[in-house]
């Protein structure tokens, strides 16, 4: 799976997506401008020990972005999406493109994307969910569907032995 970064502009966001990516195997696609430095300790301190470990693309642009990866499948996180997150199938190797905290995926690219804008369901009243969160709530369901495949699928207790 590959997870798309819009212009992110948090740290520890990026930081915390990180993580997620190099949890899952997946790619982590960062479009410029950015609203940090890599070298920041928010982000590392969020990434932790796993940065090293992730498979990192940067692109000057949305349109670098796009001339780098001509084909992809790309599926756009949006709160204006009139489809949820659930109701598209997610091939292997698609991407997921998540939009900066303060504004979005700008509406020039979601217009032209219509029918892969995808969104998560919250009440009215809620605005957005924290862009971490809503990177791991919709990449675990594309993970999901797609099997899991590579992911160790139980786990170990540290002292005991389950089933005992």
């Amino acid at each position: 799976m590959n997870i798309v970064l819009h212009e992110p502009e948090i740290p520890s966001n990026t930081g915390n997506i990180g993580r997620t990516c190099a949890a899952t195997d997946s790619s982590l696609h960062l479009i410029e401008p950015l609203g940090f430095h890599l070298t920041e300790k928010n982000l590392q301190r969020a990434g932790m020990d796993y940065w090293h470990e992730l498979d990192v693309h940067r692109y000057s642009s949305y349109a670098d972005f796009m001339d780098r990866n001509p084909g992809a499948e790309i599926f756009f996180a949006t709160t204006k999406a009139e489809q949820t997150y659930a109701d598209v199938v997610y091939p292997p190797d698609c991407f997921i493109m998540f939009g900066k905290e303060s504004a979005g995926i700008p509406e020039e690219i979601l217009m032209e994307h219509r029918e892969r804008c995808i969104r998560i369901p919250m009440i009215t009243e809620a605005r957005s969910l924290n862009l971490s969160n809503s990177v791991a709530v919709i990449l675990y369901e594309a993970l999901r569907q797609n099997g899991f495949d590579g992911m160790k699928l139980s786990g170990q207790l540290h002292r005991h032995v389950w089933g005992e």
